[in-house]
């Protein structure tokens, strides 16, 4: 049975794990720095920072954001001894039944074959590829943006809510005021 557990920076071991991971699975540009992100897993309530367990024994975690209208998965990663075993698609099958709201990911451009597994991988948990254009703003001053596309699963329209998903993400996520 998996489970997704609400962690903090004091549930040390968990936390280490989700922390390692994270450092381990997205490169420094798609990340924010360490000490912020500890700040918004205890102090930011919009925030959600999981650890992903099998039986008590850690396999992933995820990390997203509940905003009223979506949330948005930030991070989301399965240890690399632990991956192409399906954990990927029960983790998301749970968040999709717990949570009960559209979700929205962001992903790299399909311009090789793991950005194009990526895709296709959430395109068979029900996400839609919504093919325009957005950058995801940098992380750290000095960075630059990122071209990506936006996946939703859920009851969200491209041509209606883009503007807004992408609005909200700018302002909460990476504190870009209009």
């Amino acid at each position: 049975m998996i489970s997704i557990q609400h962690i903090r920076t004091t549930d040390k071991d968990n936390y280490r794990f989700a922390e390692n991971l994270l450092t381990t699975a997205f490169p420094k540009e798609e990340r924010r720095e360490l000490s912020l992100q500890r700040k918004y897993t205890d102090h930011n309530k919009q925030f959600n920072n999981n650890i992903l367990l099998v039986d008590e024994d850690p396999i992933g975690f995820i990390s997203y954001w509940d905003f009223d209208d979506f949330l948005y998965v930030e991070h989301f990663a399965i240890d690399e001894t632990k991956r192409n075993g399906g954990y990927g698609k029960l983790v998301l099958n749970v968040l999709k039944e717990k949570l009960q709201r559209p979700i929205v990911l962001e992903v790299e451009l399909p311009k090789d074959e793991i950005s194009k597994r990526r895709i296709s991988f959430y395109q068979r948990q029900g996400f839609q590829l919504w093919e325009k254009e957005y950058q995801q703003p940098p992380y750290r001053k000095g960075d630059n943006y990122l071209p990506m596309y936006l996946m939703i699963q859920g009851e969200l329209n491209n041509s209606i809510d883009f503007d807004q998903v992408k609005d909200t993400l700018y302002k909460e996520v990476y504190l870009i005021e209009k």
